[in-house]
């Protein structure tokens, strides 16, 4: 599809409209923004197409559409798979050797989960390995109602953060302002910045890192627009 508009404006209500005709979602619901700062970001995506449409180019517009046609009309379950993550979360999870990998692990890792003790006043069980260890049912049950709690936008800016990072703790820390995205972005690519200091990366682990960097950026910043 390409560009068939001149003017992209933010109208009343946070929705945007191309040449005076409304955008919808794709599945044919009002593309409405619950704040302006978001409303003019996505407008800044549809202005900035030249040409053919990349919707790669426009992840806010994929969040917002995300939000209104599929999270809004399943917000449980798309809430209770997210919470899911706290079942076995990255952080849990630490390197039996070498020391140095552990040492950084614990510098990234362990800030995030006391900040989670504490604001959700829980316990984690944490493990070397990888063999999964269980977490308490009150942890478990006190996250999910902190997910289960958020708006159907804050649920579509918070999965790519989780899906990317494999810590909903993590994400929740970002939400809420005790880290900031680049804190929690290099904290989950830990492990795989040790390989690549061991091994070197190759072209198409590189492609794939800057994508989910992407992703995950995409997500920061759209929930810092709400």
């Amino acid at each position: 599809m390409k560009r068939f508009w001149k003017d992209v404006t933010v109208e009343s209500g946070n929705s945007l409209a191309l040449d005076g005709r409304p955008v919808r979602t794709p599945g044919r619901a009002l593309l409405a923004l619950p704040t302006p700062a978001l409303a003019e970001a996505i407008a800044e995506e549809w202005r900035a197409v030249d040409g053919d449409i990349d919707p790669r180019a426009m992840p806010l517009t994929g969040l917002a559409n995300a939000a209104i046609d599929r999270i809004a009309t399943a917000h449980n379950s798309f809430a209770a798979g997210l919470a899911a993550y706290s079942e076995s979360d990255l952080l849990y999870y630490r390197a039996e050797a070498p020391d140095p990998l552990i040492a950084r692990q614990m510098a990234a890792w362990d800030p995030l989960l006391d900040w989670a003790r504490t604001r959700y006043d829980v316990h984690f069980e944490t493990t070397a390995g990888v063999m999964h260890r269980a977490q308490p049912e009150a942890t478990l049950a006190r996250l999910a109602a902190a997910v289960a709690a958020l708006d159907a936008f804050r649920l579509a800016g918070l999965s790519p953060i989780v899906t990317v990072s494999g810590s909903l703790v993590a994400a929740l820390a970002l939400l809420e302002g005790a880290a900031d995205a680049e804190t929690v972005w290099r904290a989950a690519q830990i492990d795989e910045d040790w390989q690549a200091e061991m091994w070197g990366e190759d072209d198409l682990a590189t492609q794939a890192r800057d994508a989910h960097r992407a992703d995950f950026m995409a997500g920061a910043r759209f929930l810092a627009l709400l």
